[in-house]
């Protein structure tokens, strides 16, 4: 493939162990007639594979030195749509077709990952499944469970929108320039129901990021602004307890408690003002 220097400002490492390109290939399983579209296709090592599944595809490149190295190593294999844009300002959505979800696959740059994801759940209900190589610890944070000291907000938010597994670990010997930390391929599937009940999405990411906020306090005190320890205590959740102990249903709860707390004052206050 032809050389191109990875650029530090796009946090490129270039994957070339054909061991791992055939994992991943297997883990996606692509099929002629998938939509697909990859993130950060740099050379094309994976791209090319891909296209030799499929025929055509998508991808969104932002590095415009890469796009006729990549137009040229991927000419004999099928047809490639470039989209040379910012992947966090992409419309994914617009990819999509009425016989098609989209697949979304992409060696992400570390430093834009755990934001492109929380683009890319705005337009989960456009997406069948995405496949992402990604920093080990991201990874870890992504399928973590209560009471691990990888769960977090991170962990809450994706699960609330999509089934998370861990596939398998990449060491930084697969890449060029040779990274100093470990890699590892994520499957997110979206949900087509969230995994709990929330009455406001907007609410529960609040509350999330609240309950998170300082993350050795209790939840007596980092939902203050939101409800008291009594209030906690009668939803029959202990609020000496901290934020990385509570599942998903535990902050639906309190969620949804906040939510209905909020709607009876807005009601008082309505009924006040039609009386004035």
């Amino acid at each position: 493939m032809s050389q191109h220097r990875a650029r530090k400002r796009f946090g490129q490492n270039f994957l070339h162990d054909d061991a791992v390109i055939l994992r991943i290939i297997n883990a996606i399983n692509p099929r002629a007639g998938d939509n697909v579209v990859e993130i950060g296709p740099g050379m094309g090592a994976l791209t090319t594979r891909l296209l030799d599944q499929l025929g055509e595809m998508n991808a969104v490149e932002l590095d415009r030195d890469l796009l006729p190295i990549l137009e040229k190593n991927c000419a004999a294999h099928g047809a490639l749509t470039i989209h040379n844009v910012d992947a966090l300002k992409f419309d994914f959505c617009s990819l999509t077709t009425e016989s098609a979800a989209l697949r979304v696959v992409g060696n992400l740059p570390y430093n834009i990952s755990t934001p492109l994801i929380f683009h890319l759940l705005t337009q989960a209900h456009c997406i069948r499944d995405m496949y992402f190589m990604l920093q080990r610890e991201v990874v870890e944070r992504l399928a973590a469970a209560p009471g691990s000291s990888a769960y977090g907000r991170l962990s809450i938010m994706v699960q609330y929108h999509c089934e998370v597994e861990n596939l398998f670990i990449v060491g930084p010997e697969s890449f060029d320039p040779m990274p100093k930390i470990e890699s590892a391929i994520v499957r997110l599937v979206p949900r087509r129901e969230p995994a709990v009940k929330v009455n406001d999405e907007a609410l529960f990411a609040m509350v999330v990021r609240q309950a998170f906020s300082q993350r050795r306090k209790t939840i007596r005190n980092t939902l203050k602004p939101f409800m008291t320890g009594d209030q906690i205590s009668s939803l029959e959740i202990d609020p000496g307890l901290r934020a990385e102990v509570l599942d998903l249903d535990t902050y639906a709860r309190l969620t949804n408690y906040i939510d209905e707390k909020q709607a009876a004052i807005a009601d008082r206050h309505g009924k006040r003002s039609e009386g004035d």
